[in-house]
């Protein structure tokens, strides 16, 4: 799937150049070459400029990049300077886990509510802020207009929530669901969460050292 004309492998490479260079600059690298942050991310140099190219490209012929600026450069392509608003539904463990340690305001988000369907957890206080039922969904999106939702929601319950909150105008998804959401609606972007999946890659990766 392209983005603007950009592969989806580009885009998901971002977020991890992003980190690499905030690592670097707290730790007081101000100029790095692309070979010198290849080598820091196991990476091509060539990949690297191939990727930063599709962005207009940001180095300069025998200086290599500014850290603090490629850094800023990058967060403004991923909108980090524009956060958008979101609400969780869902605070069972990993909901409660996901608005809990989640810096969302570094990441381009804004929480403004957290919902679930338990009314036994109704008024509860979670990342300073009371859990709502999901009764309240329709007043609360039509008053505040979240662009995002998380959902660490059962599978079964995915896309009856997910139709509900896209009536009500939210435009993306996290979702933490073991059910793969998808819309044919371009308007709509959604990233499905596995862990499973991360973790059935790691079992491939060391099964196939133990076979060659």
């Amino acid at each position: 799937m392209n983005t603007n004309g950009i592969s989806n492998s580009v885009i998901r490479r971002l977020p991890r150049y992003y980190r690499f260079l905030e690592d670097l600059k707290n730790s007081g690298v101000s100029r790095i070459s692309s070979r010198e942050l290849a080598e820091t991310m196991g990476l091509t140099a060539s990949q690297i400029r191939q990727d930063f190219n599709c962005f207009g490209g940001f180095g300069q012929q025998g200086y290599g990049y500014n850290v603090e600026l490629l850094r800023m450069e990058i967060g403004r392509i991923l909108g980090l300077d524009s956060p958008n608003t979101a609400i969780l539904i869902g605070v069972g463990n990993l909901g409660r886990a996901v608005a809990q340690h989640i810096n969302f305001e570094t990441k381009g988000f804004q929480l403004i509510g957290i919902f679930d369907r338990k009314e036994s957890l109704v008024g509860q206080i979670v990342r300073n802020m009371p859990i709502r039922s999901t009764s309240t969904l329709d007043e609360f999106c039509k008053e505040n207009r979240p662009q995002v939702a998380i959902l660490c929601i059962p599978k079964e319950s995915t896309r009856e929530i997910a139709d509900q909150l896209i009536g009500l105008g939210v435009k993306g998804f996290w979702n933490f669901s073991h059910f793969d959401l998808a819309h044919d609606n371009p308007d709509i972007s959604v990233e499905n969460v596995h862990f499973g999946d991360s973790l059935m890659t790691l079992s491939y990766r060391l099964n196939s050292k133990k076979t060659t």
